[in-house]
């Protein structure tokens, strides 16, 4: 980071990576997945939050394993967890219960996104 900030690098890589593709989504599903979560971005700004849940949720049916926006629909709705400290240990828990929602409410017509109902 000091090489980057030093102007010394031009990229740097980060270790921990918030969103790697699976090939599960088509170019254009990635596309809109992103488009709706620039969305909530715009409504949280206007102070829009259920606005801004509706388009996370969006994204994420389209790109389900996508952290940012995994994360944003957390700290939404549990900005407890986030402030004053990011509780890591909750985000692990919280994965893990939503992981398991997600495979029981698989079905033919696709799966139900957790934190909806």
């Amino acid at each position: 980071m000091q090489d980057l900030i030093a102007e010394k690098e031009e990229k740097i890589s980060l270790d921990d990576v918030y969103h790697e593709p699976k090939g599960g989504e088509t170019p254009l599903e990635a596309k809109l997945a992103m488009t709706k979560f620039k969305l909530a971005l715009e409504y949280l700004k206007q102070n829009q939050k259920e606005s801004a849940l509706s388009e996370l949720d969006d994204a994420f049916r389209y790109d389900p394993d996508n952290y940012l926006i995994r994360k944003q629909r957390w700290y939404i709705r549990h900005p407890e967890k986030f402030t004053p400290t990011i509780d890591l240990t909750w985000q692990q828990q919280q994965l893990e219960i939503e992981r398991a929602d997600e495979l029981a409410d698989c079905g033919p017509d696709g799966c139900k996104i957790p934190g909806t109902d």
